[in-house]
């Protein structure tokens, strides 16, 4: 192994384990303040468990998220420095905005939210938990944000060997960051809705604090159905952005290896990279990757043949993690919909309940699959066009990273099994009989 690979599955390591976090933070915020608000509004107390209830898991799992983020910011310095020095003014100015704009409101909000119960009124306190998720949104935006130019870097110009920024308003409002936001955090909404339905249904199968679940249970249906809906939507419009930005990532998710019009999907196919074509393809849709990559069915689609061999990403990766999100993306459909038959007949349909149970680890699956398209299928850049990987890495000892790369894998071990089992032990032990 080079530097270069290790660096690489160094950051992926802290990435993929940190976005375990992020999601079920972007979206369970929102279902907390929610739940206040319904408290507010009714006096039902009801409500103020679930929003304590719901609350504790929200602050365990943000506390996560902060401790497994840190590092990833310094790993630009240690094991990218190339990187940063070459983009370091445009993408060192969002990491800013993002740690001193976003996050600490967001830390400052949270701490506000849980020594505010008697010492603000309660209008007042669910309306620092609306502040708390727009906070994290906010911090969201940032980030994806920083991505989105790595994937298409706009708004910048080449002066003394580095990139430097020149438009701050195309870098925030291009077309691909506003894709990306929406649909990442849509994805975020479904995780956090499918959590929510997946321990209450847990409990509604133990016949236990019928009431409680049964209502966090709807709630999460209602906010999982409309953004299982806008994920398949942006997904869509997200495959419009890469045909026209990335073109090489769109043939690597299709594996697609020879230029055509009315170009098919295949349902599934088995990539052969070294002979340049699919050892296994079934299931084509004549014409279906044309119509969805540039809303013609007789567009024209570009092959991976057509793009030199080391500018093409992995394909195997890419595709199988592509067709594993688009197929989680579906299910997560049709079960909120049988939920949402059955909405009012939970307690009484144990199969579904069950089902709902044992689809939490899915949405879980299907971001980090998204992630694994992001950025695997952005492969040989880094920055998309601009700045291959292997020129980004720093000039460091191949043993230095392998070191850290194991003490970042025990670790986050350490730390992924202590935070999960604090979470699981938290929800299946219920909210209790009092608030």
């Amino acid at each position: 192994m080079d530097v270069v690979l290790l660096s690489r599955l160094q950051f992926a390591t802290a990435t993929m384990f940190h976005f375990l976090f992020v999601p079920f933070t972007l979206g369970l915020s929102v279902l907390v303040a929610y739940m206040e608000t319904r408290y507010v509004k009714t006096g039902d107390e009801t409500y103020l468990r679930m929003t304590k209830f719901w609350g504790k898991l929200f602050l365990i799992n943000f506390a996560l998220g902060v401790v497994t983020g840190i590092t990833l910011e310094f790993q630009f310095g240690t094991n990218w420095s190339r990187y940063s020095a070459y983009v370091g003014d445009i993408f060192g100015s969002i990491l800013a905005i993002e740690a001193t704009a976003a996050f600490f409101l967001e830390s400052t909000l949270i701490g506000v939210w849980i020594f505010g119960w008697k010492k603000l009124s309660k209008k007042a306190h669910a309306t620092v938990m609306w502040l708390v998720a727009f906070a994290s949104t906010l911090s969201a935006v940032w980030i994806l944000i920083a991505n989105a130019w790595m994937q298409h870097p706009v708004g910048f110009a080449i002066r003394n060997g580095r990139a430097e920024l020149v438009d701050f308003a195309a870098v925030v409002f291009q077309k691909y960051a506003v894709v990306e936001f929406i649909h990442t955090v849509s994805s975020a909404y479904v995780l956090s809705a499918f959590f929510v339905m997946g321990v209450s249904a847990y409990h509604l199968l133990k016949k236990q604090h019928i009431d409680f679940f049964t209502r966090s249970f709807r709630i999460a249906l209602g906010f999982g159905i409309i953004f299982t809906l806008i994920v398949v939507i942006m997904g869509d419009r997200n495959a419009v952005a890469v045909a026209e930005k990335q073109p090489s990532k769109l043939a690597a998710m299709e594996s697609l290896w020879d230029t055509q019009t009315r170009a098919p999907i295949y349902l599934f196919s088995l990539p052969d990279e070294k002979h340049e074509k699919n050892k296994i393809q079934i299931g084509a849709i004549p014409g279906m990757l044309s119509l969805m990559a540039r809303h013609d069915i007789n567009s024209e689609i570009r092959g991976l043949k057509s793009f030199p061999r080391d500018e093409r990403p992995p394909v195997l990766m890419t595709s199988f993690a592509f067709k594993g999100m688009v197929g989680l993306g579906f299910y997560f459909i049709l079960a909120t919909v049988l939920g949402w038959i059955k909405r009012k007949r939970l307690s009484e349909s144990p199969k579904y309940l069950k089902l709902m149970l044992w689809s939490i680890p899915l949405p879980y699956v299907a971001c980090e699959l998204g992630w694994m398209v992001a950025e695997v299928g952005r492969q040989p850049w880094i920055v998309y066009g601009l700045m291959k990987t292997s020129d980004a890495v720093s000039p460091i000892a191949v043993s230095q990273v392998l070191t850290t790369l194991i003490g970042f894998i025990v670790l986050y071990g350490l730390l992924g099994v202590t935070g999960f089992y604090l979470i699981a032990k938290n929800a299946l032990k219920g909210p209790g009989i009092a608030a």
